[in-house]
């Protein structure tokens, strides 16, 4: 698709402005009222998803051309895809974020780049990951663990963990945390160490498409030779791009694709895994974009009349990973949940995502503290989250302020519920 083919899209856009906020029968107080975090921070229409449709219907028409100050506003969006959710509570053949996607590709076609962004590609190609740490490293964090090799045998179950698992160190423990759960659950699981590639994801964002076309091509075929009848990821970056992007991209992958919630839900449900040990907290949980309204499966892109497209091909972001994460927490002895006013596809953005962290570190600071306050405002002792950029931003953010509120990433919790002692370091 390009940005054409959304001519309609945009043309459809009434400049309503349900785009930048919860829908109103959703909202619970107007401090938590906003949805979308570029409009929120920069407020001028531009920026909101209503905004950057009229530039693209403009640039398309010819009315306007595409510059340095429309490619920057192009850039500062995290593309969490909430503008969209709310809008198609009242218009459902609107697609916000497949128009925001194709803005990211006409600016790098036209060569209108960002220098971060541009090292993120250059990491990808010379490393395989958007960190820019060495390839050889990216098994490491599975050391001492003895999973299987699918570069050398076959396995189940094949475990990707992601680039920010693999080298975050502040997160080794969480991901080594997740694989010694499945052990624990019996699952024949293996991994491709340094052979793992990115997913590819941040690059489809990113606008640079032949990239991201490149790893899941990739993927595909590591995949198909590991033997694994499931691709489990912790990533939720990853998750949503096996599910949406590998698809569009015409890459179909021969496997049943779950994050780690979703399995280890389906782990504890069938008793292969046992909570027994209290952890008596009081917690709120974030969705992360990818996880919830980005997840959606890819049904096919509907040619003609939207009004006439089936419910299932509206991406409306109701379908996406909410409860799975909830009922883990929920066999928590000793756990309760408490929810935040922006939840599931309404759910406010850490503020990493699409590049917006590498780029514009203080606009996705700012979000992230949006979010932060949301969580204490509940009265929780403490974040819960299932996505390794989420809980990095969300930490950062939290230190910088010097706020003393804890950030975990879920299964941290669900490991020690299970009884799993935490490695020395």
């Amino acid at each position: 698709m390009a940005l054409i083919d959304y001519r309609n899209d945009m043309l459809g856009c009434s400049r309503c402005s349900s785009c930048k906020w919860v829908p109103y029968n959703q909202v619970k107080s107007w401090r938590f009222a906003g949805v979308c975090p570029s409009i929120s921070r920069f407020n001028f229409h531009s920026y909101s998803g209503s905004g950057r449709m009229i530039m693209g219907l403009s640039m398309l028409e010819g009315r306007s051309a595409l510059n340095d100050e429309v490619a920057e506003i192009i850039y500062k969006c995290q593309l969490c895809g909430a503008c969209d959710a709310s809008c198609k509570v009242y218009r459902d053949d609107i697609d916000i974020t497949e128009v925001l996607s194709e803005l990211r590709a006409e600016c790098v076609n036209a060569g209108y780049l960002v220098i971060e962004h541009m090292a993120m590609i250059d990491a990808l190609k010379k490393e395989n990951n958007v960190l820019g740490e060495p390839k050889a490293r990216r098994g490491e964090w599975a050391e001492g663990l003895g999973l299987k090799d699918v570069n050398v045998e076959k396995a189940e179950v094949l475990f990707h963990a992601g680039c920010r698992f693999s080298y975050d160190p502040d997160l080794r423990g969480a991901v080594r945390g997740i694989v010694r759960l499945l052990i624990e659950a019996g699952v024949d699981v293996g991994i491709a160490g340094a052979a793992e590639g990115c997913c590819g994801g941040r690059a489809y964002e990113l606008g640079y498409r032949g990239e991201a076309k490149n790893f899941a091509d990739d993927m595909q075929s590591r995949l198909r030779a590991s033997g694994a009848s499931t691709l489990v990821t912790a990533c939720s970056d990853g998750y949503s791009t096996f599910r949406f992007a590998y698809p569009r991209m015409g890459v179909e992958l021969d496997a049943e694709v779950l994050h780690v919630t979703q399995y280890l839900e389906r782990c504890v449900a069938g008793g292969r895994l046992r909570l027994k040990n209290e952890v008596p907290m009081l917690v709120t949980y974030h969705d992360p974009c990818h996880l919830g309204r980005m997840s959606e499966p890819y049904f096919g892109d509907w040619k003609g009349d939207k009004l006439l497209r089936p419910v299932p091909m509206k991406r409306a972001g109701k379908e996406g990973i909410y409860e799975p994460p909830r009922n883990l927490l929920g066999h928590i002895p000793g756990l309760k949940l408490i929810e935040m006013e922006r939840i599931k596809e309404y759910s406010w953005c850490c503020g990493a995502g699409g590049g917006v962290l590498e780029a514009f570190e203080d606009f996705a600071s700012w979000a992230a503290r949006e979010r932060l306050e949301e969580a204490r405002a509940t009265g929780a002792e403490a974040l819960v989250t299932a996505c390794p950029w989420c809980v990095r931003v969300f930490r950062d953010t939290a230190n910088d302020l010097r706020m003393d509120f804890p950030v975990y990433e879920l299964t941290e919790l669900v490991a020690r519920s299970a009884g799993l002692q935490p490695e020395e370091e």
